[in-house]
């Protein structure tokens, strides 16, 4: 993967979540280590972060 983005809901400080185009995700603090995903397991990732009570 080659691009990262920050969530616009990361906090200013740097405690932030990347997400990577290709996909994958990763911690902005320890950008070395990322955790790969198929298109799939994004998929069911965001479907419960959505239906997850806040």
């Amino acid at each position: 993967m080659t691009r990262w983005r920050k969530s616009s809901y990361s906090a200013s400080d740097g405690n932030c979540v990347e997400v990577g185009r290709g996909v994958g995700i990763r911690d902005s603090k320890s950008p070395a280590t990322e955790l790969p995903l198929t298109p799939h397991q994004w998929t069911t990732f965001l479907r419960l972060v959505v239906a997850s009570p806040r």
